[in-house]
């Protein structure tokens, strides 16, 4: 038996974030272009020889990138959209970074989730431009590694299908037009790297995962028969992961070396596979026996006990250990970690510790031999210390749990009737102002922020701080002219973190960072124990600015189901055990703000949708649950109090059931890259509740004009009615510098303020 260790990709950012400090730099001009590209060079091969430090047989290249891989696809196949004027040669960084986060007179192009991550990634745009081979960077990165640093690595890139069918700009007809130019780009990159010696080539093609109509499996096979025909001598390795492979018995059978599945997330459908179908002789199984998703440490003898049963069951000669799927989803190392306690600590595997785990495996499976002779006593009595632990037997939360009934997921008035009491009550302008949440966190909170943590500053010189901070925001929104105000959210490093520090229940890392988007890291909370509320979270903050304004100021939560989406789940309870039990501190949370007198109150979850199982057929169940956590932690409140919550780059069009199901009062939602599409959706499926348009993007650092804020708003007026419209951004604000930040909300005001009188003089 011919075994090895492989990941199918390793995280880019580093243990310290170097990669995003990098990057961010030379956005502000602090590097230049030739300084930029040799530093991340650095860091892509420091990456490299630390993986085989680990003892990784089999090391991937390709998984790097300087802002998002499919970006990264595109602008190698010269997918640059018509408005950001690219002459034809290679991608500048300056194209390529305008196409990401957009530039002075151009929007950027449209991101959304990648599969059911809470990493987005920016969607290609296809016009029908002719497309071509700029640089094959994944054999720069081949090259790159085999002559400098000796290796013989592993390339990969995002497969031809699954490429296709996250991109956008075509229909039924074009679409294989698309492809046909597509094909021959593959086949160049794929001959060059066999040309340039790559042994084996890794084809990601996650979305084989997905619901397959006969249609799409013809179309597979006929790429891939494409693509060997063209370069026989390329060993490809298609990679799924996520979810089991659809279409087995068809699809096992592509003329490729070898096919790597998923025996985490995709382990019964694969299993059953395997058993019914059997797996070709004459390919190389990939056993994706390491969950690439989460940070827990596995039972190394279940493991190697499971990687025996799936050699055995597809009687393969040749096989690789490794991730379920790329690493880049879990923080880098847990070495880092010096503050966690030492139960969780030790129940805790990170990239490099997965890695190390996969090589174990190997060795065992490959030779009877443990490498170290405690690697399996130290993982069971870790996992069984972690069960233990006192925080996952709390009697109160489980008693809470048990009182719950279905009346408890219902609000008590119907919306049409909500509605009139609201507005009687709250009497606001028709088109109301808000924003999102947060505001710009500049280096002075960043700064400040630091300084109390490292216990520089009092508690109390930190608060009040806070306070002026808060103070100032109130006055800048009185100044824009703002219809409903927030108070900023400064005290807030993150909108899942904050509320997971104030919780029991949750632990927190220093440096388990990774990527949301671009350069946006996040580090997730870990649920470890039972969800508790103790005390208010957010009240204190809320109120102090509410006594600075006579304009409503808004309480702000994030919903149970993004902070169960956006954290690190402990696995011993069902993910719905643990929405329920965050939505009922959240519950709690909510009364106190009614109590205190804040009329308005939102509970974001944008996360909602992430959590989808990848196949439609599968939704229902979770939908079902995870609406019923919203609505756990939001019916109890009093008919006059009005709800918000907030989601973004979700398809309403595909969503909107879900989305009406929540019973909020008012949605936000984003428009600013999809707005074609929204007003789209909302024609063929009308919307009755109230519905806040994010009508520009705060992702890009332009400022939008007045026009096109209001060519957005006069669209959207034809299909959703004035009792129901709120004008805000898409998402909040607090990565955006203070300058454009209030640039872009006196033209939003500016432009909600001329349809508001536009509507007047229509009376």
């Amino acid at each position: 038996m011919n075994l090895a260790s492989t990941t199918i990709g390793y995280p880019y950012i580093g243990g310290n974030r170097e990669w995003k400090r990098c990057v961010e730099s030379f956005w502000k001009g602090e590097k230049s272009e030739e300084q930029f590209i040799f530093e991340m060079k650095t860091i892509r091969l420091n990456h490299l020889k630390h993986q085989q430090s680990l003892g990784l047989d089999i090391i991937t290249v390709g998984d790097f990138t300087f802002y998002d891989r499919m970006l990264d696809l595109a602008t190698m196949f010269g997918l640059i959209p018509a408005r950001y004027k690219w002459t034809g040669e290679k991608v500048d960084l300056t194209t390529y970074y305008a196409t990401a986060r957009g530039a002075n007179d151009v929007v950027a192009s449209e991101m959304t989730k990648w599969f059911n991550t809470n990493y987005h990634y920016i969607v290609p745009e296809y016009e029908g431009q002719p497309l071509k081979l700029t640089q094959n960077y994944i054999l720069d990165y081949f090259l790159e590694a085999k002559f400098e640093l000796g290796l013989m690595t592993k390339p990969t890139i995002i497969g031809p299908y699954t490429f296709v069918q996250l991109s956008k700009g075509y229909d039924s007809k074009s679409k294989a037009a698309f492809i046909l130019r597509l094909i021959p780009l593959y086949v160049q990159v794929l001959q060059q790297l066999v040309d340039a010696g790559a042994e084996w080539i890794q084809v990601e093609e996650p979305a084989l995962v997905l619901s397959l109509a006969p249609e799409d499996i013809k179309l597979v096979q006929q790429i891939y028969k494409q693509l060997r025909e063209d370069v026989p001598a390329a060993k490809l390795m298609l990679q799924t992961y996520f979810e089991g492979l659809s279409a087995y018995e068809e699809l096992i059978q592509l003329p490729v070396a070898g096919v790597g599945l998923d025996f985490i997330h995709g382990a019964n459908q694969n299993m059953a596979s395997l058993r019914k179908y059997g797996f070709p002789q004459d390919k190389v199984l990939g056993i994706g026996i390491i969950n690439g998703r989460d940070i827990w440490r596995a039972s190394l003898a279940e493991k190697a006990m499971m990687t025996k049963a799936i050699l055995s069951l597809s009687g393969v000669n040749e096989a690789w250990v490794q991730s379920s799927c790329s690493l880049q989803h879990v923080p880098v190392t847990t070495n880092s970690e010096k503050t966690l306690d030492k139960t969780l600590l030790n129940a805790l595997s990170f990239a490099d510790e997965k890695i190390i785990e996969l090589t174990h495996i190997t060795s065992f499976v490959s030779d009877e031999n443990w490498t170290g002779s405690k690697n399996v006593s130290q993982s069971i009595v870790a996992i069984q210390a972690l069960e233990q632990h006192e925080t996952r037997n709390n009697p109160r939360v489980k008693e809470l749990l048990l009182q719950v009934r279905q009346e408890h997921f219902i609000r008590p008035m119907p919306f049409k009737e909500r509605q009139s009491l609201q507005k009687e009550a709250l009497q606001l302008p028709d088109f109301p102002t808000t924003t999102i949440g947060s505001f710009p966190q500049s280096n002075q909170v960043k700064r400040t922020r630091t300084a109390w943590r490292r216990k520089e500053i009092t508690d109390i010189q930190y608060t009040e701080f806070l306070k002026a901070e808060t103070a100032r925001w109130i006055h800048i929104q009185e100044e824009i002219g703002l219809d409903v105000f927030v108070h900023g959210e400064f005290e807030r490093t993150d909108m899942v973190e904050y509320f997971g520090e104030k919780l029991k229940g949750f632990a927190f890392t220093e440096k388990a960072w990774v990527v949301s988007y671009g350069s946006r890291c996040v580090k997730p909370p870990i649920i470890y124990g039972d969800v508790e509320w103790t005390s208010p979270m957010t009240v204190k903050e809320v109120v102090e600015a509410q006594q600075l304004t006579s304009k409503y100021v808004k309480g702000m939560l994030t919903g149970p189901v993004t902070i169960l989406n956006w954290s690190f789940v402990r696995d011993d309870l069902s993910r719905e055990q643990v929405a329920n039990q965050i939505a009922l501190a959240l519950k709690e949370e909510i009364h106190a703000l009614e109590n205190a007198g804040i009329a308005i109150i939102q509970v974001d979850e944008p996360a909602l949708r992430e959590g989808l199982p990848l196949r439609k057929e599968d939704w229902n169940e979770y939908l079902s649950w995870a609406v019923n956590a919203f609505k756990l932690a939001t019916s109890s409140v009093r008919n006059e109090t009005q709800i918000h919550t907030h989601m973004c780059y979700c398809e309403f069009n595909n969503f909107i059931e879900p989305i009406r199901a929540l019973d909020a009062d008012v949605i936000s939602i984003e428009t600013s890259r999809s707005h074609g599409e929204l007003i789209q959706s909302l024609k063929q499926n009308p919307y009755e509740l109230g519905i806040g348009l994010g009508v520009y993007d705060i992702h890009s650092p332009r400022v939008p004009r007045v026009e096109e804020i209001d060519t957005i708003l006069k669209e959207s007026f034809e299909i959703i009615s004035k009792e129901q419209f709120w004008v805000n951004p898409d998402c909040g604000l607090k990565t955006r510098h203070e300058e454009e930040t209030i640039a872009s909300l006196k033209n939003m005001v500016t432009a909600a303020r001329k349809l508001r009188q536009r509507q007047q003089q229509t009376v």
